[in-house]
């Protein structure tokens, strides 16, 4: 009870508070990690795969080892700063209120934008393609699309390896929410790693195939599970729940990423839009699979739907894993 109390609280402090921007956010660290890493593994190791491997290992081990000893120095004062402080951390791992405040943003650009310059560069903040040609339509398109993407790095992903992260407490020496924290942190650190260097180009090809595939292993289960839940959230907020499971099962394999389909697939089918299509990257048109049937042309109001639809599932996602991960702990105590 205790545990599930500090995970909420946890989640609460995002909702209440999100990313301070006056607070240097320990994902920049990460950011600062990698980089130095790579630095040094590039010239170690002639081989950019080699220097790639090296360097998850590198960061992984350090932002794991340094969150550890960091916890160690705070239950060292008292229990209750170890708590809090592994508290604080796995807030920081969270990204819900900023996820839901940066597309909201958009919308209101939107409604209230003539010209739709500003609600291209909000939105333009938040993806990674061109957005100084978007029309209304593509604008709330890509808001929909990173949501429903980001609804996995930023908030199911990090809850899902908190709490399996957390079933090692009694065997390694420090409390279950110091090893959520952990748990967080170390995917945190794969997913900052794949977003820096996990690129298809001539620089990382080789060097970021490491943290690219590691990425997409972590991120298979909390994925699909996401997936799964977007269609019942749809249920309950009387969505089209048939059409989310119809082209979740039809389209989820429809993206460059082996992950982040599964949840765009759920939402282009609960909301009856179509997602993917020809984009604009860097000047270069790409080429995407669409995802979901070409239904009526995505609006303003689809971008509120998804954020009632994303932070529904995430709330019950925690919910499902919390009484999960309750279970799991009595079997491994004996109880």
């Amino acid at each position: 009870m205790i545990y599930t109390f500090q995970v909420l609280t946890a989640l609460l402090l995002d909702f209440l508070f999100g990313d301070p921007r006056w607070f240097p956010h320990p994902v920049r660290g990460i950011g600062l990690v990698c980089r130095k890493s790579e630095k040094i593994t590039r010239n170690l190791a002639g081989n950019p795969s080699v220097a790639g491997l090296l360097t998850v290992v590198i960061v992984l081990t350090f932002i794991s080892a340094f969150i550890y000893f960091f916890l160690k120095c705070c239950y060292t004062v008292s229990w209750v700063a170890g708590d809090i402080a592994a508290i604080c951390l796995l807030y920081s791992s969270i990204a819900i209120k900023d996820l839901m405040h940066h597309s909201m943003d958009v919308y209101h650009r939107l409604v209230s934008d003539v010209d739709l310059k500003r609600a291209r560069i909000a939105v333009g903040r938040i993806v990674g393609r061109d957005t100084g040609l978007l029309s209304d339509s593509e604008i709330s398109k890509a808001c929909v699309e990173t949501v429903a993407e980001n609804m996995v790095d930023g908030i199911t992903a990090p809850i899902f390896f908190a709490l399996l992260f957390s079933l090692f407490s009694p065997w390694l020496g420090l409390s279950a929410i110091g090893w959520s924290a952990i748990g967080a942190f170390f995917y945190k650190g794969v997913n900052t790693m794949d977003s820096m260097i996990g690129y298809k180009n001539d620089t990382y090809i080789d060097f970021g195939r490491t943290a690219a595939i590691v990425d997409d292993v972590l991120n298979f289960f909390p994925a699909r599970i996401s997936g799964f839940i977007l269609i019942f959230t749809a249920f309950i907020l009387k969505l089209d729940y048939r059409g989310a499971a119809k082209i979740f099962f039809r389209d989820r394999l429809n993206h460059s990423s082996p992950n982040a389909g599964h949840t765009e697939a759920a939402v282009a089918g609960a909301l009856d839009v179509q997602l993917g299509g020809s984009l604009l990257y860097s000047g270069v048109m790409v080429d995407k699979p669409f995802i979901g049937d070409s239904g009526a042309e995505i609006g303003t109001d689809d971008i509120k739907i998804c954020n009632r639809l994303v932070l529904l599932g995430s709330i019950l996602f925690v919910a499902a894993a919390l009484i999960i991960r309750g279970v799991a702990a009595g079997l491994l105590n004996g109880n």
